[in-house]
């Protein structure tokens, strides 16, 4: 007799080839107009899926948890953090929780570059000058950005994407440093030529550019406080690809607009989708809609992720990217 197949809800609109295979492997309900869920659909979700997959837009927390039905198993989350999801209450409702790691490395590393390089570089204002019509030629003063090569990196968080950013930024010129919870291993470290720093406070006095590449957990929450942000060079940039929740987004508009902070790259933001108005204002902010993992094979890969997670459990088995809390 044919195994029944798990009632999949999905939240959001999904690459067509991914949401073509999960029709044909699930009993699959998809969002097509893309809308995300609010809090009354997201629960009504929970209380009749066997299998829900939500993305970072979702807030799985108690209080859609509390009202999940009784078939709710898998939350197979497309993406890799999980800080939407209330993980210890999910550990005691017996369900499980899977993710999407690994495949978004490089595409966030790359982003996390271009970001370093349009701070420095002013690219986003270059490219307003040319649009305004403004542009009177070239001048030898005109334009002065600042040069990468030679400037200290100062890396927070020295995970996977963490280390694909320091690979490429030894490509650059730029000399490696690290805060993390623990030292990486010595192989990784003489490949980077990195530095590792034990205390934050003293790296980040030191750096010309900080990058953040660590995910929100309650320890990172504002891990760049406003006191910590003060300690920052004013020649120092900073870059976020992470979440927007690491960083005191308050703190570090109001350092900008002092000039106590050279400027900054963000691709997330503490309140997303809402942006800080004094953020929006300054020229050497360059600001992006959270867009480090959109690469169309990035997409792809996540889904497939996804899709092999249910499918290992439907089966019985222990998905590949179960996620544990002791991981974040």
């Amino acid at each position: 007799m044919p195994q029944k197949k798990p009632l999949v809800i999905v939240t959001r609109r999904l690459p067509d080839a991914i949401e073509t295979r999960m029709m044909e492997l699930f009993n699959c309900r998809l969002n097509l107009d893309d809308k995300p869920f609010t809090q009354k659909e997201l629960i009504a979700a929970a209380k009749e899926a066997d299998v829900l997959v939500p993305t970072v837009t979702d807030r799985v927390d108690a209080g859609v948890l509390a009202q999940a039905g009784p078939n709710l198993r898998l939350i197979a989350s497309f993406g890799t953090g999980v800080d939407h999801i209330d993980l210890p209450t999910c550990r005691q409702r017996g369900i499980t929780v899977t993710n999407t790691p690994g495949v978004l490395t490089e595409d966030t590393a790359d982003m996390t570059m271009a970001l370093i390089l349009a701070v420095s570089r002013r690219l986003t204002e270059g490219v307003k000058l040319i649009k305004s019509g403004e542009w009177t030629g070239w001048s030898p003063t005109g334009m002065l950005g600042h040069r990468i090569w030679g400037k200290r990196l100062g890396i927070i968080g020295m995970g996977r994407i963490g280390q694909a950013v320091a690979r490429r930024a030894r490509g650059f010129g730029l000399s490696i440093h690290y805060h993390n919870r623990r030292k990486v291993h010595p192989d990784i470290e003489n490949e980077l030529e990195a530095t590792y720093w034990e205390s934050l406070d003293q790296m980040l006095s030191r750096m010309d550019v900080i990058s953040v590449n660590c995910p929100h957990t309650p320890a990172t929450f504002h891990l760049l406080s406003s006191r910590r942000l003060k300690l920052l060079s004013e020649r120092a940039i900073i870059v976020n690809t992470s979440r927007g929740e690491v960083i005191d987004e308050n703190a570090l508009a109001r350092l900008i607009e002092g000039g106590e902070i050279a400027g900054a790259g963000l691709d997330v933001f503490e309140q997303e989708p809402a942006i800080n108005p004094k953020l929006l204002r300054q020229d050497n902010v360059v600001l992006l809609p959270h867009m480090g993992s959109a690469t169309i094979e990035g997409r792809h890969a996540m889904g497939e992720k996804v899709i092999i997670n249910i499918k290992t459990f439907a089966d019985g088995h222990t998905p590949p990217d179960r996620v544990v809390e002791a991981m974040f």
